[in-house]
């Protein structure tokens, strides 16, 4: 049955009010399957432009994407009202041609599998540009804390991103179609769908012993900007020194190693023997190695990078430098021409921080842990190249020091949880100012520090020794769905211009 035919008039405000019912699944508002409706209808709207132009097509793209991506990232205001606006326009031009695709796929026999891979499509694009891209706000990542979550360690994050399209796809059919037995039909892929989902298994990847790990969270006076050089470093020691009281005492057990967080030094302990001191004393007292998050000097003095580096008595050892700074967060793009533009990039963001080019697989005390910084996490290929190293436990070093009292550092959680299930491994997460916590395999938050005062977790984790599903497959599983989603985009254009040739 050809889907009823709809003007811009009903078209473009639509859209807008489903890109924002999308953006309430996620926190601070968290309805469950919030965007899975508003994908819906988005599909019904994509669907009933048919015959629409492509300028209709494309502003009803551009509304959702605004919709969207506006509430969803709301918390950037906390930088800057302009890195707000300049980051959420950047995601919503994605959206136009995610609808002119979309709008494509729609045309086809089978669209909601086309559609799924349309969907993956523009995901991919938006995880990869501008610059490394912004992998934010996924369909995947509403599966969190409901049946389809288990998808993640089968499929990856993309398959579960198609996953919950056709689910959205279902919908739809059910809706809007008027056989009773083809809604039956899509009812029932529905809940075949939502019935695997319960069944598939999640938990641990292959156990290979325990570690003791403590989290230390040293809270910071404020923003990265305004902090006194040496005082988050300072807040770091006091409260690592509590730490090792508590140990003497015997109220905590005797850690394995000890992880601080993102940031927890702005002065680089490579180039400050006092500082190098402070942390090698530590580690001594502690009789434990530690994950030292922090600041390090670059090649040159206007380079810098964002590193952990495990830290014992005797000297550094391991190192692992962050492989995807943020863009005008931690490095500008086109200093010189930005800078003209807006002057207080040069004092806000003085040294560019680099890239590093090797996977986050450190091993500190017998144990090989997969290292990842900030927003490194919501990157597939990050986590992978650490699994793939023969990481045995994921750390998410991180300073949402920034964010404090927005939602930003709630959707971060969320996604750590969805990798713990998809790497089948424990996550722990050391933050300066929160949220410090333990995420076992099954995404379930085991520990969470208290918010924006010093704290301290101590855990006991098993490691994992195998690779799940989505490790292995993951990766060409993606490649696939993009590829697919170009063909049903060319192949949908192409059906609607032979129907158009007299």
């Amino acid at each position: 049955m050809r889907p009823a035919r709809l003007g811009w008039k009903t078209a473009w405000p639509a859209a807008a009010a489903l890109g924002v019912i999308s953006s309430l699944n996620f926190d601070p508002v968290g309805i469950p399957f919030a965007m899975v409706a508003g994908v819906a209808g988005f599909i019904w709207l994509m669907r009933g432009l048919a015959d629409a132009s492509k300028r209709t097509v494309a502003v009803t793209g551009l509304c959702y994407g605004a919709g969207f991506m506006g509430p969803l990232i709301w918390w950037m205001n906390a930088v800057s009202s302009g890195a707000y606006i300049g980051l959420a326009l950047a995601e919503t031009l994605f959206f136009i041609p995610i609808a002119l695709a979309l709008r494509a796929a729609c045309r086809l026999r089978a669209w909601p599998l086309w559609g799924a891979a349309v969907w993956v499509l523009g995901e991919w694009a938006r995880g990869r540009f501008p610059f490394t891209g912004f992998p934010w706000g996924r369909l995947a990542h509403t599966s969190i804390d409901t049946p389809f979550s288990s998808y993640a360690r089968l499929l990856g994050m993309p398959g579960t991103s198609a996953v919950l399209f056709i689910v959205a796809a279902l919908v739809v059919v059910v809706v809007t179609r008027p056989g009773l037995r083809t809604r039956l039909g899509a009812s029932a892929g529905i809940l075949a769908l939502l019935g695997i989902g319960a069944v598939l298994p999640t938990g641990i990847a292959g156990a290979d012993g325990t570690r003791q790990v403590a989290l230390v969270q040293g809270n910071v006076p404020g923003v990265f900007l305004t902090w006194p050089r040496g005082e988050i470093l300072d807040l770091h020691v006091a409260e690592t020194m509590r730490l090792v009281e508590r140990i003497d005492a015997g109220d905590v057990p005797q850690p394995d190693m000890v992880l601080w967080p993102e940031n927890a030094t702005d002065i680089d302990p490579y180039a400050d023997a006092a500082v190098r001191g402070e942390i090698e004393t530590l580690s001594a007292l502690l009789d434990a190695p530690i994950l030292v998050g922090g600041l390090l000097n670059g090649p040159t003095s206007k380079t810098a990078y964002n590193s952990g580096v495990v830290w014992t008595a005797d000297g550094p050892g391991d190192r692992y430098n962050k492989l995807k700074p943020v863009p005008f967060g931690e490095y500008v793009p086109f200093r010189k021409e930005a800078g003209a533009v807006v002057s207080r990039l040069g004092r806000d963001i003085p040294r560019d921080m680099l890239s590093g080019d090797e996977p986050g697989a450190m091993r500190i005390a017998n144990t090989l842990i997969g290292d990842t910084i900030c927003y490194d996490i919501a990157y597939d290929d990050v986590t992978r190249r650490a699994v793939d190293a023969g990481a045995q436990l994921m750390v998410v070093q991180t300073s949402n020091a920034a964010f404090t009292g927005t939602s930003q550092p709630e959707q971060q959680w969320d996604i750590s949880r969805l990798r713990a299930i998809e790497t089948g491994r424990w996550v722990v997460v050391p933050s300066t100012n929160g949220i410090s916590g333990v995420v076992d395999p099954t995404g379930r938050s085991v520990e969470r520090a208290p918010m924006h005062e010093p704290a301290t977790l101590s855990a006991k984790v098993t490691l994992a020794s195998g690779r799940t599903p989505a490790i292995v497959i993951g990766r060409y599983l993606e490649w696939l769905l993009v590829a697919a989603g170009l063909g049903a985009w060319w192949l949908g254009t192409r059906r609607r211009q032979e129907h158009s040739t007299p």
